[in-house]
């Protein structure tokens, strides 16, 4: 007695499944990029060569003027490629349009993170340079286009897929734009007091709460992803069944 074996037709399950896994494994690979960064610039914060910079009073792109500044760039760079997986991520899973702002200004975020490797902050013991003029418009376009894009992308009404993940995401965006209220609070005033204003607040501590959460929400974004996207067990049918023909 022989026996054959016939495979079974493919279901709506197995379909979902196939085109799920791709973006899952994008969104899985750009979670890399937010980890690496934290792994990098948080190493620059205790290196001999960079602890006596400030985390108070100075800000985060004083470790690219240091001997140490691959560390800086490397990370920012992974940040931006991660976040961009990320983004894409989304739109190959269902979960934004392409085209929509939110891609778009997540975009922009991408182009702002790359603009401040390109271009390094003002070396003020040399003096104000075009490339620090550029270093700070671009790092104010990626402050504030990231925490809008991610509140585009997972606020209730437009999201097709809520979970703990995007909910984690939409409030680390809230409490990103409020750190930035902060830094905008003390440049408006500062006309008035008299004070500049990266000297009337601790500027290294409240821009590091912000990229805290900035970087956060990237990483809530790409775990939605991925919990929006986990196969369904109940769409899992043997792929495969034994017939035993007539003898």
């Amino acid at each position: 007695m022989n026996e054959y074996v016939a495979t079974a037709p493919r279901t709506a399950g197995d379909e979902a499944g196939a085109a799920s896994s791709w973006p899952r494994a994008l969104a899985a690979l750009g979670l890399l990029g937010p980890l690496v960064a934290a792994a990098l610039v948080g190493a620059l914060h205790v290196l001999p060569e960079t602890e006596a910079i400030s985390p108070i009073r100075r800000t985060i792109s004083e470790y690219a003027l240091t001997d140490t500044a691959w560390a800086f760039n490397v990370g920012v760079v992974a940040l931006a490629l991660g976040s961009l997986a990320i983004l894409i991520a989304t739109a190959a899973a269902g979960l934004s349009r392409v085209g929509s702002l939110g891609l778009v200004l997540g975009g922009a975020w991408v182009l702002g993170l790359l603009a401040v490797v390109v271009f390094p902050k003002h070396d003020w013991s040399v003096g104000p340079s075009t490339a620090g003029h550029v270093h700070r418009v671009a790092s104010l376009v990626a402050f504030v286009c990231l925490p809008v894009a991610v509140i585009l992308l997972t606020r209730r009404r437009a999201a097709p897929v809520t979970n703990r993940a995007s909910r984690s995401a939409f409030w680390l965006a809230v409490a990103s734009l409020i750190w930035l209220g902060v830094l905008i609070g003390a440049w408006l005033i500062s006309p008035v007091t008299g004070i500049p204003w990266y000297r009337a607040l601790p500027i290294g501590l409240v821009e590091r709460g912000l990229v805290l959460c900035e970087v956060a929400a990237v990483v809530a974004v790409g775990v939605w992803v991925l919990t929006a996207t986990r196969p369904n067990p109940a769409f899992r049918p043997a792929n495969r069944a034994r017939i035993a023909p007539a003898a």
